[in-house]
């Protein structure tokens, strides 16, 4: 459980001028900014190689007004990103805070890229709900597994010292909320303790704890957690033994579209290029076009927590883009048929519904109309033969409510004061997606990670560097 205990009369056996909780791209990134900055950084991981969520999703990280952008001719900017994220979320979020981040996030690749070689480029092909552009940046395989090993690689040649296989437990924290170091735990049952002049908390959200998620979401409890399981909502606990501000908890990503039984993430250009959802009776059951978060309890909702996704060889060379993709079809689970009966055969969907679903979502691509569900289908080709079909099912991907932060990514109070030393980014912080799953702008996670990293990491530096020109910091006992 983690804990947070008084400072007084402690001693560390170590120091570090920085340290970061959690390898992910939060941490990562943080640990990256701090180098650059001069000052020295360790990086406290509990897995054996830092992985995380980040390695678990498609690695796309939304950002507008870009030079990728320009380089591929979209027109966009940050203010345009912001009001699509307010408006997503229903004006939930802090408007400051969404400016922060949008203005935050284009430079920070920018930067990720000229610095540390990481060759991002523009998902061109299709858009994803709720964005008004163009603006997924993404590495070559178009996966998470390759940001993460990218950035892990830049981290290690950069001289970011990081420690596997090491749990923080504890906070230390002086009366004024300081934080003068950490406690850790590794699988023999050792443990150390770490002085720090800063902290950040990059250890994500809590959509690994079963029972914060009962609490929070308890129309997610049961479902399948598709995020790292080291994901126990640390950040939020030792926040609130802290007295930190914290909102937005019910919200977080869920996704509609995870292969059955295979778990592999399937995406969502599957629907946006005209794809529909069936359930076992193949019959449609919901607007796909509202997004993959908010589709994640309508999956779950339908006969057995089963949905079939239809779609077409056309949407299929799409998609073929994402490595994830391609490792679904490996594994057989993307079923290829030449005509609807064959489809239904394959699929073990009853021939006449599926027919009907087909032609009810055919309708409004021919008459620029909506359907039952309000979906629009403008611009979308109908879907044609050869067609494909995938089992999936719905998951909790990660919260996105967390600990309320300024525009520096400090913790801050619930009377709105910083904790002197203590940063959060990526899931430990607070979202831009408010309280509800359909707040949730596709890339938002990824989003605040690495833009809430690169300020964190900024403004922790900045606080070693203080502390070493005042003589203040602790040297290990």
């Amino acid at each position: 459980m983690p804990r947070v205990e008084p400072a007084e009369g402690i001693s560390f056996e170590a120091h570090a001028p920085v340290l970061v909780i959690g390898a992910g791209a939060a941490g990562l990134v943080a640990a990256l900014r701090v180098r650059a900055l001069g000052a020295e950084v360790l990086v406290l991981e509990r897995d054996a190689v830092p992985r995380g969520s980040t390695a678990l999703s498609a690695g796309l990280i939304p950002a507008g007004g870009t030079r990728f952008q320009r380089a591929a001719g979209i027109e966009d900017s940050p203010a345009l990103f912001a009001a699509d994220i307010i408006a997503k979320a229903h004006g939930e979020p802090a408007p400051a805070a969404v400016a922060r981040v949008a203005e935050t996030i284009g430079p920070a690749l920018e930067w990720l890229a000229d610095t540390h070689g990481l060759p991002f480029s523009v998902v061109e092909n299709f858009t994803y709900p709720g964005h008004s552009a163009r603006r997924m940046h993404g590495l070559p395989t178009r996966s998470g597994a390759e940001l993460i090993d990218r950035l892990r690689q830049a981290a290690e040649a950069a001289g970011v010292a990081i420690i596997t296989e090491a749990t923080a437990t504890t906070l230390f924290a002086a009366a004024d909320g300081c934080i003068a170091g950490v406690g850790i735990t590794r699988p023999d049952g050792s443990t150390d303790r770490i002085g720090c002049d800063a902290l950040v908390l990059a250890c994500n959200g809590y959509g690994g704890n079963k029972a914060l998620v009962a609490q929070h979401i308890p129309g997610l409890a049961d479902a399948l957690y598709f995020g790292h399981a080291g994901n126990q909502g640390e950040a939020l606990l030792w926040g609130e033994a802290l007295g930190a501000a914290a909102r937005d908890l019910p919200g977080h990503q869920g996704h509609g579209s995870v292969a059955h039984p295979h778990g592999i993430l399937i995406t969502w250009a599957t629907i946006t290029e005209g794809g529909i959802q069936v359930d076992t009776q193949g019959r449609r059951f919901h607007n796909e076009a509202r997004g993959y978060s908010e589709a994640a309890a309508e999956v779950i909702a339908a006969p057995g927590g089963i949905a079939w996704t239809i779609f077409d060889a056309r949407i299929a060379g799409i998609a073929r883009q994402f490595e994830d993709f391609r490792a679904a079809e490996a594994a057989g689970a993307i079923l290829a048929a030449d005509t609807v009966e064959d489809l239904a055969a394959r699929t073990r969907l009853p021939v006449a519904a599926l027919t009907a679903s087909l032609a009810e979502a055919d309708a409004p691509r021919a008459h620029a109309g909506r359907d039952r569900f309000g979906r629009d289908f403008a611009g979308l080709p109908p879907l044609a033969p050869p067609y494909a079909a995938v089992k999936v099912t719905g998951a909790l991907f990660h919260t996105q409510g967390g600990l309320v932060v300024d525009g520096q990514a400090r913790v801050l109070r619930w009377d709105g004061t910083a904790f002197p030393n203590l940063l959060a980014a990526g899931g430990a912080a607070c979202g831009l997606s408010g309280a509800r799953a359909e707040g949730y702008l596709s890339g938002n996670g990824l989003l605040t990670a690495v833009a809430y990293g690169f300020l964190a990491g900024a403004v922790a530096a900045e606080l070693a560097a203080e502390r070493a020109s005042a003589g203040e910091s602790p040297r290990p006992a």
